[in-house]
């Protein structure tokens, strides 16, 4: 008898302990202690803590759209190159933790140094979080890039003339480049944008993914405006 209830005691710890395993709850703050705990690992290529908190079934996608497998996240982990440093810091943070499953969302704000230039760039990132065997891990990440938008440039108004006119993509489907000054605009359908230039001949809109560039023809005037979104072009034709 007491030899039973012995067994009946182990087995019931036994599953106590299993039950306290497979439910270790998480917090916001913890989540984001580990997230910041990998990027600070970059500089010297530290891939502990990447194997540590990565599960071995993960799937991570980096702002270029590359897709790695454990294997080959750990492998892209090494120490930056000399004359190279950065700070990587968690932003803006959210998450939703509900049962076994955790998800955050934050901005990471990169600062880099190449050889004495200060370089930034933002990024948006979400993970998701697993516990299996009462450890937390993550299964997925995504990440995408802010875009920004690139310096001022310097502008030749002298040649905004050759840029002026309608240009047509299609019947009934038309935009008006004009000049107001010494600035240069795009118009359609009643919504006017300035034209920035990043050079002499290449223009951008405030917020707005894309380039606008115009095209000489053999006979030396312009004769098409080209809307440049991810390297392919929507092309308008002048037509007067």
């Amino acid at each position: 008898m007491i030899l039973m209830k012995q067994l009946a005691l182990i087995k019931f710890l036994s599953a106590a302990t299993i039950v306290c395993a497979a439910d270790v709850p998480i917090t916001q703050e913890e989540l984001v202690r580990r997230t910041q705990e990998l990027y600070d690992s970059l500089v010297s290529g530290d891939q502990a803590p990447w194997k540590k908190h990565f599960a071995e079934d993960c799937m991570f996608a980096d702002e270029k759209g590359r897709f790695f497998d454990k294997p080959k996240l750990i492998a892209d982990i090494t120490p930056l190159p000399a004359g190279y440093s950065e700070t990587i810091k968690i932003q803006n943070a959210h998450s939703r933790i509900i049962g076994n499953t955790a998800v955050l969302s934050y901005d990471a704000d990169e600062s880099e140094t190449i050889f004495g230039q200060d370089l930034k760039a933002r990024y948006h990132i979400t993970d998701t979080w697993l516990q299996r065997n009462g450890n937390w891990q993550i299964i997925a990440s995504q990440a995408h890039r802010y875009y920004e938008d690139p310096a001022v440039g310097k502008a030749e108004p002298k040649k905004f003339a050759d840029f002026t006119g309608t240009y047509e993509l299609a019947p009934g489907q038309t935009r008006s480049v004009l000049v107001e000054g010494d600035k240069l605009f795009v118009e359609r359908k009643g919504k006017k944008e300035e034209l920035l230039p990043e050079t002499s001949e290449l223009f951008f809109r405030k917020g707005v993914e894309g380039r606008i560039l115009f095209r000489y023809a053999a006979n030396g005037k312009v004769d098409a405006l080209f809307d440049r979104r991810n390297n392919e072009d929507v092309i308008w034709k002048k037509t007067r």
